[in-house]
């Protein structure tokens, strides 16, 4: 009986050492789920409670993390596919990282008695409470922002270089289902605490993920890369990694158009996911409520996330993603007309979450299926600045609308139907390129400028 065995470079796995391989990326992205899912929400109420206003909450929680991953995201993705080192061109530039994600959300959690220190200590004639607790929350976001900026930039590359091509969709698949049981865990259990135990929640999330990522890393090996040719190897100086970052990636009209696709397609979340919590409120929905509101999507997306993932695998993400974009965006038509009260928000915010959900279980795999394997983490950084950057200059715009009209938050369900529309609209561009350079029978990225023509 012949062994079963898959390879992605030099890697060769058996049927038990790739089991190994996905238990331990798995462990790594609970640890790394539980932060994305809790550290959003609970710094949101943190920072609502001194006293900034919606505008002030988009900029800092949501644009200044976008706007960090503009200037990081291209230099270290240059660096990381271009490096070659004893533990590989990814885990060295992850390892830097979990001392200050670490460092970050202890900060967050101790926020408040190093407020009340400050305060004490200057006077508080001179700050008070809400200024300082404003100026360390400040601090350790950004401290916070910086390390997980670096790190997802490398995650998904680490992921593409390590597991076999074959298995992308069902492996992002499972990689959703961990991280919506995260999401299940804290929304439902924790989330009705986030307001009044953000400390221990945070030292917690610290704890979880020194241990949880540092494991990953230990345990999770890279193959060997080709030698870097030694005219390509990169420079250290920032000016030129910009312009030939810029250059690789938007050359080429192709690359332009698949760059943009799933940026533009992402947009149609925004508006919901970055004020449904104050949607909720202004609905008199209590935050426990609002926590199982999410939990419910979450179960629901955790039993279709490894369906979704063949979906991916057999279709392809830029058609799944088009279906499920189209769906969205009728959903928040309906939406805007149909929620008046608890039971109609409930039932469009849990569709909606499903449904986006599913966007991104489908569209996982985009960037390695359509990207060139070499620069496969410089190509993905370039679409993630996209995305970054449209979540920078969308929710200050979206939170500024909001204010103008006496925070009407039913808008958002309007504003995501007209965004979806353009990002079916763009998908279908990237599904005509996908075609263009052999589709089904043998897509291949277009290298070069000889190659378009």
């Amino acid at each position: 009986m012949t062994k079963k065995c898959w390879t992605v470079g030099t890697l060769t796995y058996g049927t038990g050492a790739l089991a190994m391989l996905f238990f331990w990326l798995l462990w790594g992205d609970f640890a790394w789920s539980m932060k994305d899912r809790a550290v959003g929400s609970v710094a949101t109420l943190m920072v609502k409670s001194f006293g900034v206003s919606d505008f002030v909450y988009g900029l800092l929680i949501l644009s200044f993390p976008n706007f960090t991953n503009i200037f990081l995201g291209p230099i270290v993705s240059y660096w990381s596919d271009r490096h070659r080192g004893r533990f590989g061109r990814r885990i060295p530039f992850l390892a830097f990282t979990v001392p200050i994600i670490v460092l970050g959300l202890a900060g967050l959690g101790l926020t408040p008695t190093l407020a009340k220190w400050l305060c004490e200590t200057v006077g508080k004639e001179l700050i008070t409470f809400h200024t300082a607790a404003l100026l360390w929350f400040g601090l350790f976001w950004v401290l916070f922002d910086f390390g997980n900026t670096l790190a997802s930039v490398l995650f998904t590359a680490l992921v593409n270089d390590v597991v076999p091509q074959q298995f992308l969709g069902r492996f992002f698949g499972l990689f959703r289902a961990i991280s919506l049981i995260a999401g299940v865990m804290f929304n439902y259990w924790l989330m009705g605490y986030a307001e009044t135990h953000a400390m221990p929640i945070f030292l917690c999330l610290a704890l979880l993920y020194a241990v949880g990522f540092t494991l990953l890393l230990v345990n999770v090996k890279e193959g060997e890369y080709p030698p870097v040719d030694p005219e390509d190897k990169g420079s250290a100086n920032p000016f030129i990694i910009f312009r030939e970052y810029a250059k690789e990636c938007f050359s080429l009209k192709p690359y332009r158009i698949l760059l943009f696709a799933l940026p533009v397609a992402m947009l149609a979340n925004i508006p919901l996911n970055a004020y449904g919590i104050f949607y909720a409120k202004s609905l008199d929905i209590s935050m426990d409520d609002y926590g199982k509101f999410l939990a419910y999507t979450y179960i629901i997306s955790f039993l279709l996330s490894y369906l979704l993932g063949i979906l991916s695998d057999r279709f392809h993400p830029v058609r799944t993603g088009i279906v499920t974009l189209a769906l969205y965006g009728l959903l928040c038509f309906a939406g805007y007309f149909l929620v008046h009260g608890r039971i109609s928000f409930a039932i469009i915010f849990i569709a909606h979450g499903v449904l986006t959900g599913s966007l991104l279980t489908l569209t996982a795999s985009y960037g390695p299926r359509l990207f060139p394997r070499s620069r496969f983490a410089q190509f993905n950084s370039a679409m993630w600045l996209l995305i970054s950057f449209s979540w920078m200059l969308m929710t200050p715009v979206v939170g500024k609308f909001l204010d103008w009209t006496g925070n009407r938050y039913e808008y958002t369900l309007l504003l995501g139907g007209l965004l979806a529309v353009a990002g079916v609209w763009m998908l279908c561009l990237a599904h005509r390129v996908y075609l263009q350079y052999g589709g089904d029978g043998g897509y291949r990225p277009p290298e070069s400028a000889q190659e378009q023509n």
